[in-house]
């Protein structure tokens, strides 16, 4: 990208390590800035794993009026809390990978359309829909392993939103793809979007922003994949964003 500063109309915030400090929770100086970004009509949408149940707090607080990318973009919502869009991992894959979560004994939750599932499964797994499934696996070797049965498989889009775990999504869908319909919806592109985050499940959407911002906190890939480095979640990193290439 070259250093002319792209028109920015779009803000994308994943939340976990990047909107929210250590304590999972907004600061003010963060609020402030987001604040500044719509008064000026700059569209600010959250694009997160985070489930529309878990996340949907966050948006109430902050007032936010757009859309809201959520389950790594396996779900968009509209302006009027309306479904805009849906993709779903089929229910036999998600048996597949609840029964390799088993067979390695690693921690896992999942997402239905309904409902988040944290270590344990509801007994009809097939007659559910079904946006992600997650493992949380602390042994470097076990993880791997797991990583690497997923990617045999050849049919999942693969992530993470920490070291420790590992995110996944239908084949294709990620936040990028999510940002790109709502930019469509909104009659721009994502060269006019600022995308910030942290993980590997932002990197499709900073790698394909404008602009892309990796956390002071992020992973090393991801801040080889962007554009800019702001302050840590837990230095209002985003605020500082905003006003480096929104606000000043």
């Amino acid at each position: 990208m070259d250093h002319s500063r792209p028109e920015i109309k779009l803000i994308a915030l994943d939340m976990d390590g990047t909107l929210l400090n250590e304590h999972h929770e907004v600061s003010d100086e963060n609020r402030e800035a987001i604040k500044e970004a719509e008064k000026k009509g700059v569209h600010v949408v959250l694009s997160t794993g985070r489930s529309l149940k878990t996340a949907r707090d966050y948006v109430i607080s902050l007032q936010l009026s757009s859309y809201l990318v959520t389950v790594n973009g396996s779900e968009i919502w509209g302006p009027n809390g309306e479904l805009v869009d849906r993709n779903l991992v089929s229910s036999e894959e998600i048996q597949w990978m609840y029964d390799l979560s088993v067979k390695h004994k690693a921690k896992f939750w999942a997402i239905s359309s309904e409902e988040n599932w944290n270590n344990n499964m509801p007994e009809d797994i097939l007659s559910l829909e079904w946006l992600k499934f997650g493992f949380h696996i602390e042994e470097d070797e076990i993880r791997d392993k797991v990583l690497n049965e997923l990617k045999d498989k050849g049919i999942f889009e693969i992530s993470n939103s920490s070291l420790k775990n590992i995110e996944v999504n239908a084949m294709g869908i990620n936040k990028a793809r999510g940002l790109e319909k709502v930019c469509s919806l909104l009659g721009i592109t994502l060269d006019n979007v600022m995308a910030v985050g942290d993980s590997l499940n932002d990197i499709a959407m900073i790698t394909e922003a404008g602009l892309g911002v990796a956390m002071g906190n992020a992973q090393e890939l991801v801040k080889e994949a962007a554009d800019d480095i702001t302050g840590k979640n837990t230095e209002s990193g985003v605020a500082q964003a905003i006003r480096k290439w929104v606000l000043s």
